[in-house]
């Protein structure tokens, strides 16, 4: 975290700190952000007295979580590594709720956990779990890996608060609205259960989700000390350690060491999943307006296991490997890459263009051939595969890494790729995603089940209507038919149950989309029964 004390606001009294905040121009969220920041800058290098230090952060806090919110919008979702307005606005989001935690730290450590304002302590130690934590979930926003030392911090906080026994003191003024827990305990929890969902292996809008349900259902878990001879779970909280939880296994001192006890909370989980399957509404177990009956199923079956640490045993087990492998994006590349050619219209389904049309009609009393419209050839496209380092690999996935250079990646987002052993490429998907701080992306990768096909298809026409250009996209067969179906892989928002589209191989044939099997930003794999 940088502080320049050349550039922070120093603030002698509380009026001139009311002042100065309610001029922040909020309409411009990177103004305002870097206005907050030198604000908050000033409180670390020459804080006012204690009580007004507290009050003009109880006063900045909203316009600080508002302003670092706006930015996150701009980059949430979007392929990494970020462009330049997306690198800045996600730099001065995390920066916000980093400098606002350590300003609220720094007010604690000027406080007197013995003051006549005895949940005043608690409140400081509350506020800087919160803020650290949304540092966390920041990051998590945007598949960007954690800097060093937040857990640290996150452990060094809760530790304070259970060693002057505020863990568990109700605070008042809870940062999150939806929070169900008001106290150290309950806030420092939440953000181990989001740690412990697995958000880059979610979209942001699962992990707005997941980080709503943690704050509202927290209380239903507990934080407790390693006892002599207790029997601990898989994996368990080390506060000297900069991470949120570790195998139990690596963990040597248990003076240090908290385990958690969910089973309250997972009681909750499978009593929510079974008034869902009763065809309960979302909105009427306090799962939110955001999500479908469907999605919530989704992330609470997701959950289950690993709030409980119930961990399903691996399809496939994966096993360390090394080589390299060729991975290309967008529907265009990974056509080409199957198909080994580049796309074509079918002859017998040329479409001529608004401007074929043009050109035609404007000759068509043109008697000297040497004057014949010239005839535009194709411009023939270039292609390129990026190469990635294989860490590990299963029967259905791998897990890669690659430096700076190379193509942006989104999650969720189709892929092809060609292990170096291979002599075809193969169609999947990313499941995780994480940028390092240094750049390079590690990426998780699950094959697609089948053999990808490069074909192409377009919707149906409907009476006389004229029948639209065909576009690219795959068909994917297995050997095996007993064992899984065909499907179609077609660009994102296709789908429509019963829609008809035509599909074109070595013949044009009509196909009714039947369900919607896997999907991603750019993509939908749809089942399908043959017209």
């Amino acid at each position: 975290m940088n502080i320049s004390s050349s550039t922070a606001i120093r603030i002698p009294d509380l009026q001139t700190g009311n002042e100065i905040i309610a001029r922040l121009p909020l309409t411009d969220p990177l103004a305002a952000a870097r206005e907050i920041g030198r604000i908050l800058d000033g409180f670390l290098v020459a804080p006012p007295e204690h009580e007004t230090h507290f009050r003009l952060l109880e006063r900045v806090r909203q316009p600080a979580a508002f302003v670092a919110e706006e930015l996150g919008k701009r980059y949430e979702d979007k392929p990494v590594p970020f462009g330049d307005a997306e690198e800045e606005a996600f730099r001065e989001a995390a920066a916000l709720w980093i400098k606002t935690g350590k300003a609220y730290a720094s007010c604690a450590e000027r406080a007197s956990p013995e003051s006549p304002q005895p949940g005043r302590f608690a409140t400081l130690l509350h506020r800087c779990i919160h803020f650290t934590g949304r540092a966390i979930l920041e990051h998590f926003r945007a598949h960007r890996q954690l800097p060093w030392g937040l857990w640290l911090d996150m452990h060094g906080y809760y530790g304070t608060a259970e060693d002057m026994g505020l863990a568990t003191l109700p605070v008042p003024g809870v940062p999150e609205a939806s929070a169900g827990g008001t106290h150290c305990a309950a806030a420092y929890l939440a953000f181990i259960l989001c740690d412990m969902a697995g958000c880059y292996s979610l979209d942001s809008r699962d992990q707005a989700i997941i980080s709503r349900w943690a704050a509202a259902w927290s209380d239903l878990a507990g934080v407790h000390p390693a006892g002599a001879g207790k029997t601990l779970p898989p994996l368990v909280i080390d506060l000297v350690q900069d991470v949120a939880l570790r195998p139990v296994a690596e963990c040597l001192h248990t003076d240090q060491i908290r385990y958690l006890d969910t089973s309250r909370l997972a009681a909750h989980i499978e009593h929510v999943r079974q008034q869902l399957r009763q065809r309960a509404l979302p909105s009427q177990l306090a799962l939110g307006d955001d999500c479908t009956a469907r999605q919530c199923a989704h992330l609470l079956g997701h959950l289950a296991s690993r709030w409980t640490q119930a961990h399903a045993t691996r399809r496939f087990k994966r096993r360390a490997t090394s080589g390299v492998i060729q991975v290309c994006t967008g529907f265009e590349e990974i056509h080409y890459f199957i198909s080994g050619k580049e796309f074509r219209q079918p002859c017998e389904t040329d479409v001529y263009s608004r401007r074929d049309f043009e050109d035609t009609f404007a000759m068509r009393f043109q008697e000297n051939p040497r004057y014949a419209p010239p005839i535009r050839q194709p411009i023939t496209a270039t292609y390129s595969a990026d190469t990635w380092e294989v860490v590990n690999q299963s029967a259905d996935g791998f897990r890669l890494m690659r430096g700076l250079g190379g193509r942006k990646l989104a999650y969720g987002q189709l892929l092809a790729l060609r292990p170096h052993d291979g002599d075809r490429f193969l169609l999947a998907q990313t499941t995780w995603l994480m940028q390092e701080s240094r750049g390079g992306l590690i990426a998780g990768i699950r094959a697609l089940p089948g053999l990808p096909a490069a074909i192409c298809a377009r919707p149906a026409a409907v009476a006389e209507e004229r029948h639209e250009p065909y576009q690219r996209a795959f068909l994917m067969s297995t050997p095996n038919p007993a064992h899984a179906e065909q499907s179609l892989v077609l660009p994102a928002g296709w789908y429509r149950l019963g829609r008809v589209i035509e599909v074109f191989t070595d013949r044009a044939w009509r196909a009714y989309l039947k369900t919607v099997l896997d999907t991603g930003p750019d993509f939908e794999r749809i089942s399908f029964e043959v017209g």
